[in-house]
């Protein structure tokens, strides 16, 4: 990522929390209070995937009226969603990989992106454009925590935010990787609580996501 985030002030989206939530939303109106039973739990950057016509809105909701997040969008996969991405309020850009265009786009958002990666051919040509900080995706079924050590030898400058198949048992075992920034994952936003609008129970499951960072490693 190649510009600093706004707010919350941090170098970098993978220094703001151990673990970035992944929101569906399906409705726009659940995405403020669902943003702040977030950040109150203690994790401000939240990435809003753009797997729904809710998404865009969503974005810009959270962009608007939560001051305390660092909204991002997910699953940015063309320069035309970069720029709408960007123009909503998105904070950060996330792709599940990635292509010379798409890099491209992100690169000229003036937007911190998070390029998605899974092979060390991936890394290495991000490296080569000048991109240190990435998506491996999908974590689990890429190789997991042993693949991510097996690239921390030869590839050390470059850092991560493994997603995918991670849980609240799993992530400090990412955590505690020196080439780990932080995780994201969905656990914290389970189907079910959103569709109640639980948001005390989201918040609860929040804390105990932000409380990773002691239980694993550190997220730097």
């Amino acid at each position: 990522m190649t510009s600093p985030l706004p707010s919350p002030s941090a170098a970098s989206v993978l220094d703001l929390a151990p673990v970035v939530p992944v929101v569906v939303l399906a409705d726009a109106a659940d995405a403020v209070p669902l943003a702040r039973a977030l950040v109150a739990g203690g994790l401000p950057a939240i990435e809003v995937t753009l797997r729904t016509p809710a998404a865009l809105d969503a974005i810009r909701a959270i962009a608007g009226e939560v001051p305390g997040a660092a909204v991002g969008a997910g699953t940015v996969l063309s320069p035309e969603q970069v720029r709408a991405c960007a123009a909503a309020g998105a904070r950060f850009l996330v792709s599940p990989g990635w292509t010379e265009g798409l890099l491209d786009a992100m690169r000229g958002s003036g937007v911190p992106y998070l390029p998605g990666v899974s092979t060390a051919s991936e890394v290495v040509a991000l490296l080569e454009r000048g991109v240190r900080e990435m998506k491996f995706f999908p974590a689990q079924a890429a190789g997991g925590t042993a693949y991510l050590k097996s690239l921390a030898g030869p590839l050390p400058q470059a850092r991560f935010c493994p997603t995918g198949g991670i849980g609240p048992a799993t992530a400090p075992e990412y955590l505690a990787l020196p080439n780990v920034g932080c995780v994201g994952g969905s656990w914290m936003v389970p189907a079910d609580a959103v569709a109640a609008r639980d948001w005390a129970r989201i918040e609860e499951l929040a804390r105990g996501a932000a409380g990773l960072r002691g239980a694993g490693g550190t997220c730097r």
